[in-house]
């Protein structure tokens, strides 16, 4: 057998350490930044840093007063949800790439502590695969109050049965059904958990321990936590995004000094490789903030309507959409939009919140072709708190009300989203209605 060596030429990329950083700047908010720039400027004495200022560009304080008086309110406020969790990520999570798909889970919890979201959106706005989203899931379901983060009750209730060690095969089979003991039916849990009724109430005693709200103990306010990174204004008319300066590190490049390092010969090659690399820092900062500002206002063009009238206005808008407008590929959108804050008239919103499906064949609120599943939503949660208890609204009537006039809305579509927002079907709120008045 005879072994020959041949040279052949390939091309291809490879992911330098450089574009490693810059990808990675991109999904920074600005406190991160600030923290990698002082990181930085440490190790590299051509980078002068510019610490975050309370103060607004040229003395104003224009857009961000509103802003500033919610941060100066924080120590009057029990602590959040957000709060508390932030401090166990920032142990669990020392890598600023991890913290970010963290707290992407973060923005996802209800006011109950469930994750509002499926998985797979979750991953998919991380920019991550379901093994690593699932992995993130499992980690960060250790953080306390055992069972926050939980997909549903029975994942909520089990987190908490087994970091108290008291999981049992009657304790499993009564959370495997649940829909039998919320309807208290006795007969039908002792055959499908096999066992006898000492048993049986010794596992409920267990259950009633639990807490199915794990966040109620807390305020949770996302918004309130950090000063935004983004802030929306109408000017003259027209929508304005702008970075807050006040939390926006700056990066000079100290040339002067470089240049009289640069007469030490010994000292020369030193000098111009850190001289180097603070002009290329410089330069992926404003890169990071000048691709941020294009996606936010994309994202504001396009949900001006949810600017203006509130959250049944959210038109359906992805990351490809945003990606196609501004000319860059949609992992970069994915990672510009990940943990970013943005104050609105709306509130203080994650801009991963303004994205969202369209609703095949349905109607969109202000009278346009397609309308979003947050939109519909939101609107099933207003008509469902506007509704009689004595006589709630049944899923077709939903569905006929959402798209007044318009194409039916399907009722499974309607019940989809209702299962999602936790509401009970009309049977159920009624019957409840009844027993509060009973």
């Amino acid at each position: 057998m005879n072994i020959q060596l041949s040279p052949r030429m390939r091309q291809g990329a490879t992911m330098t350490g450089q574009m490693q950083q810059a990808i990675s700047l991109l999904q920074y908010t600005n406190t991160e930044l600030q923290s990698h720039i002082e990181r930085e400027a440490e190790e590299n004495p051509f980078i002068e840093f510019a610490p975050m200022s309370r103060a607004a560009p040229n003395g104003s304080a224009t857009g961000l007063g509103e802003a500033q008086d919610a941060i100066a309110r924080l120590a009057e406020r029990p602590v959040s949800l957000v709060g508390h969790v932030l401090a166990q990520l920032d142990l669990m999570f020392p890598d600023a790439h991890q913290r970010v798909i963290a707290e992407r889970f973060l923005e996802a919890l209800d006011q109950n502590g469930w994750l509002d979201e499926p998985l797979e959106e979750i991953a998919f706005s991380a920019g991550i695969d379901m093994g690593e989203a699932e992995q993130t899931l499992e980690d960060i379901q250790r953080v306390e109050p055992t069972g926050l983060f939980a997909r549903n009750l029975a994942e909520c209730l089990r987190l908490q049965v087994e970091a108290r060690d008291l999981m049992s095969p009657v304790v499993a089979a009564l959370l495997d059904n649940l829909p039998l003991l919320a309807a208290a039916d006795m007969q039908k849990l002792l055959r499908a958990c096999s066992c006898s009724m000492a048993e049986l109430r010794a596992a409920l005693s267990v259950i009633r321990t639990l807490d199915p709200k794990p966040a109620s103990a807390f305020e949770i306010d996302i918004a309130s936590e950090r000063e935004p990174d983004l802030i929306v204004r109408r000017v003259q008319g027209e929508w304005l995004v702008e970075l807050n300066r006040s939390t926006l590190p700056a990066v000079h490049v100290d040339e002067k000094h470089a240049r009289a390092m640069t007469r030490d010969v010994t000292a020369r090659a030193y000098t111009s490789e850190r001289l180097r690399m603070a002009k290329w820092l410089h330069r992926a900062v404003e890169h990071r903030n000048q691709t941020t500002l294009a996606v936010a206002a994309e994202i504001v063009r396009r949900q001006s309507a949810f600017l203006e009238r509130g959250a049944a206005y959210l038109a359906p808008l992805t990351l490809a959409d945003v990606a196609d407008a501004v000319g860059v590929h949609e992992s970069t959108v994915s990672r510009v939009t990940t943990g970013i804050l943005m104050v609105t008239p709306q509130g203080a919103l994650p801009v991963k919140r303004f994205f969202s499906t369209a609703l095949a064949g349905g109607v969109s609120a202000n009278g346009g072709e397609a309308t979003s599943a947050a939109s519909v939503r939101h609107r099933i949660e207003q008509l469902v708190a506007a509704e009689d208890a004595s006589n709630p609204l049944s899923d077709d009537a939903i569905a006929r009300a959402i798209n007044d006039g318009g194409p039916v809305l399907a009722r499974r579509t309607v019940a989809k989203y209702r299962g999602q927002l936790r509401i009970p079907s009309s049977f159920e709120r009624k019957r409840r209605a009844q027993i509060a008045q009973s």
